[in-house]
């Protein structure tokens, strides 16, 4: 009997990882008998917690948390194995967490508060994947919640969210919590770019949650003197390490407040998970995402697929195609299979997409 993974991201904003495997499960199954193992992952934004729960099983979590404005909301996160918490800053602190979207306040504060929850537990490794997020605060509000003073030049703790930062004079760590020197932080992201400057955190991801021009120049100045000085207080210019920039900056603040080392997200998941040895059993591994693009090759769960499948055939299916399938064949994806194919607009087919998902799974070659 054929060996099928199912390793898909999730669907964004319609079906979750957990869902598509068994979408595709369904629609593969009235083909004909297969062996199949469902993985579904992620790559440190939404579904990271629902993907290591699937894998190890473990407790999850729930807590009171201050939402990106500041709002009382609760998020969640896993604990496994009685020491290692997974935590998404996108459940506190990320773009679909509120309805309104207010770039120039929104504050990692409450992602800082998640991590202290895990603290709390006894947490020795805690986990942090930190895609999807509604913030540019440098991840200041994150460390503020673990106690990390950042003051104006008064003396007083500067206003929440990135607008703030310009406000930034002194940096005081002398209060974080202790506990974060014993607990080793693996940040997930798998994005490179630096807190500021036209590779940076405003200019490349400020749009998308909400930000106007003016407000982007704002936000660039805010993360460039929150760089400054950090340097003055640290000895050290954490601005342009290799993703810095992440989820608006909570990549800095991680490796210059934290302590957090910065780690590929999809390969973590995957090396977690031991899918390579799985693959290399398997006569086909299939993923899949809500949208494939150009974007899709840039170190994210599909490229992470394809490089970890050694030998055996990838096969994509996905709700829009919008690549070039050249680019894809060249990085070792077999095939390609498209659910929306007339590109109907994404309310129209959000009701059916389950249905629709497993109709097309049973497009997808086996042989």
């Amino acid at each position: 009997m054929k060996k099928i993974i199912i390793a898909p991201d999730s669907f964004k904003g319609s079906l979750s990882a957990i869902e598509v495997c068994r979408a595709v499960k369904e629609g593969l199954l009235e083909k004909g008998d297969f062996e199949i193992e469902e993985i579904p992952v992620a790559d440190g934004g939404e579904g990271t917690v629902d993907s290591f729960l699937s894998i190890f099983g473990g407790e999850e979590v729930f807590a009171e948390v201050k939402g990106p404005l500041f709002k009382n909301i609760t998020a969640r996160y896993a604990f496994l194995n009685n020491e290692t918490a997974v935590i998404e800053m996108a459940s506190a602190s990320g773009l679909t967490v509120e309805k309104e979207k207010k770039p120039m306040r929104a504050t990692t504060y409450g992602t800082g508060q998640l991590i202290l929850s895990a603290l709390e537990k006894g947490a020795k490794r805690i986990v942090l994947g930190i895609g999807g997020s509604a913030t540019t605060d440098g991840g200041v509000g994150c460390a503020q919640a673990l106690g990390a003073r950042f003051l104006r030049k008064d003396g007083k703790e500067i206003s929440l969210g990135g607008e703030g930062l310009l406000e930034l004079s002194e940096i005081d760590l002398k209060g974080l919590d202790r506990r974060l020197s014993e607990t080793e932080l693996l940040v997930l992201c798998d994005v490179k770019n630096s807190l500021y400057g036209k590779n940076g955190a405003a200019y490349v991801f400020a749009s998308q949650k909400g930000a106007s021009e003016e407000e982007i120049e704002v936000l660039n100045r805010a993360l460039k003197n929150l760089a400054e000085v950090s340097e003055k207080a640290l000895k050290k210019d954490y601005a342009f390490c290799e993703g810095a920039g992440a989820a608006g900056g909570l990549g800095f603040a991680c490796i210059a407040f934290l302590g957090g080392k910065l780690v590929s997200g999809i390969d973590y998941v995957l090396k977690s998970a031991d899918f390579e040895n799985k693959a290399k059993k398997a006569s086909l591994v299939i993923t899949g995402e809500g949208k494939t693009d150009s974007q899709s090759l840039m170190g994210k769960v599909l490229t992470g697929i394809t490089q970890k499948s050694g030998k055996t055939k990838v096969a994509v299916i996905t709700g829009v195609f919008e690549g070039d399938e050249e680019a894809f064949r060249k990085i070792g994806v077999t095939q390609i299979v498209e659910v929306n194919k007339k590109h109907l607009p994404f309310e129209e087919i959000l009701a059916t997409a389950y249905e629709d998902l497993r109709e097309a799974a049973k497009n997808i070659k086996t042989d």
